[in-house]
């Protein structure tokens, strides 16, 4: 196997810790600049796939989201450019080297599964109504940063 040549970029940018920047009319929620990955075991950079880098980058927006949840709120995912609706988000996961996809339900119920090129996600977190009231809200993003916990053990 051949040695591969990577420019300089290409290895600054492989070699960054994943961070965030952002600026909010709300103060308390902003991420700033600082790390977003605080207890989420992330696999090197360099190791990754385009869809593993783009699921584990989506479950840190995820996981953010919700701490801004109350409780009567879940999280569910809408797609730009689409008039499909919004899928409130059940399980996400990826297939290397360049897909990604989201399970859940719809707005009427009927289980529904979005597959995603990496090329072409662009996707909206929203908030909605919890389906069953008093009941927990269903927080998806903890489960999944608990997965990749776990797989980095």
């Amino acid at each position: 196997m051949e040695d591969e040549i990577r420019t300089a970029a290409e290895v600054a940018e492989n070699a960054a810790m994943p961070r965030c920047h952002e600026v909010h009319a709300d103060e308390a929620a902003c991420q700033g600049g600082r790390n977003v990955t605080e207890g989420v075991a992330l696999s090197p950079v360099e190791e990754k796939s385009e869809a593993q880098w783009a699921y584990e980058r989506l479950i840190l927006y995820i996981q953010n989201f919700e701490k801004m949840l109350d409780n009567e709120h879940e999280i569910a995912m809408g797609f730009t450019g689409d008039n499909s609706g919004v899928i409130r988000i059940e399980g996400m996961g990826y297939f290397d080297p360049d897909i990604v996809t989201v399970y859940g339900t719809d707005g009427a119920g009927a289980k529904t599964q979005l597959i995603q090129h990496v090329s072409q996600l662009s996707v909206m977190l929203r908030a909605l109504p919890k389906m069953t009231q008093g009941a927990e809200p269903n927080r998806i993003g903890f489960r999944l940063a608990r997965d990749l916990e776990q797989a980095a053990t």
